[in-house]
């Protein structure tokens, strides 16, 4: 709640209960009335002209209202007060809590909860919240008893957000087979990586179903990349800094197209918080760097590799007929055992900010 404020020329400050004071401009603050004047409620977009106001514009009264539930300010060139109310003021502070609070990064060993999920539960409501919450947490999760066909896999992309295209299409369906430019396609074992290092927007979802097995080995594996960043962070700080702002090029050469984007390893965010994690060693291209920054960045991706590849950082299960592998493509890097015989497998990819949006719809986050 609200406590008190106190008008300044240019800000006012407000003060919440049990926490520190914050400093809102008057023109930011103006920017963001969202009476009717000011916004359309119907379509949540502005309707203020920005560039008209007064960059100076003073307060010319403000009070606190409802218990602290709204404080109600009345600007120069409005006939009637702006309501901003505590949880949009708190939630636009500066200075936050981490994002990621309600991320549970893990090892094997720390897999205690039941991330298998029954596919007919995610129709309900309150299922579909749990889906979504075990997704957003651990980062991945398996729908068990799916059809073996598109119909649960556009179903579950749907109810998140939509099917995004790529250049596999939106949905799609694959085995090994030599004649792709891609090594997913093979029989042989895919060290851990992340999908889309060739896209300037990766893939945030990644949708993976079993429609048939019969066949020995090809077990899925997943390693949680914030898990990685977290130990490295630790152990080298220096190193995970190099990790962050060494843009690492990665290209897909093949079936009628070149695509090339670039972006560090460990991708942050303005406040210094881990947003992706970036790593396809087998789509990585060539870049030089300077000789001793070329050996550092070496030593990363080094021990970086390392890490994903040792058991006890990964996740093991051999997808049966029927199972859902769902995983967050910025977070979680996928590979597969080698195998022999007959592994088909379905699938799809969904933007992150729609897989965001979701949770945000849902109140996961």
């Amino acid at each position: 709640m609200i406590r008190k404020f106190e008008i300044s020329s240019d800000n006012l400050i407000v003060h919440f209960k049990d926490d520190n004071p914050e400093i809102f401009p008057n023109i930011w603050l103006r920017d963001h009335a969202k009476d009717e004047k000011n916004w359309d409620k119907r379509t949540n977009q502005r309707k203020t002209y920005t560039a008209g106001l007064d960059l100076n514009l003073k307060i010319k009264n403000a009070r606190i209202i409802e218990n602290g539930k709204f404080l109600s300010v009345l600007w120069p060139d409005l006939d009637s007060p702006v309501n901003y109310s505590f949880e949009f003021l708190y939630r636009n502070k500066i200075k936050t809590s981490k994002k990621n609070l309600s991320i549970k990064t893990w090892k094997n060993q720390d897999l205690s909860t039941n991330l298998f999920f029954d596919y007919d539960k995610t129709k309900s409501k309150e299922g579909f919240k749990n889906f979504l919450r075990i997704l957003y947490e651990y980062g991945f999760i398996v729908l068990k008893n799916c059809d073996r066909d598109f119909t649960s896999v556009k179903e579950v992309a749907n109810k998140i957000g939509y099917v995004r295209n790529s250049i596999f299409g939106g949905l799609w369906s694959f085995e090994s087979n030599q004649n792709k430019a891609d090594s997913s396609y093979t029989q042989d074992e895919l060290r851990p990586h992340t999908d889309g290092t060739y896209s300037n927007d990766a893939p945030g979802l990644q949708l993976l179903l079993c429609t048939e097995y019969s066949a020995e080995g090809g077990e899925s594996i997943l390693v949680d990349g914030f898990k990685i960043a977290e130990k490295i962070k630790n152990e080298n700080n220096q190193m995970f800094n190099l990790l962050s702002t060494i843009n690492v090029t990665g290209n897909y050469i093949g079936d009628g197209v070149f695509l090339k984007a670039e972006r560090p390893i460990f991708k942050l965010n303005k406040k210094n918080e881990l947003l992706q994690v970036s790593f396809n060693n087998y789509d990585r291209a060539p870049f030089r760097l300077g000789h001793d920054l070329t050996k550092r960045f070496y030593e990363g991706i080094k021990k970086f590799d390392l890490i994903a590849n040792k058991k006890e950082f990964q996740w093991r299960y051999i997808l049966k007929p029927g199972d859902l592998l769902i995983f967050n493509n910025w977070r979680i890097l996928h590979g597969r055992g080698s195998f022999e015989g007959v592994r088909k497998m379905s699938g799809c990819y969904i933007n992150k900010e729609d897989f965001d949006s979701s949770c945000i719809i849902n109140g996961i986050i």
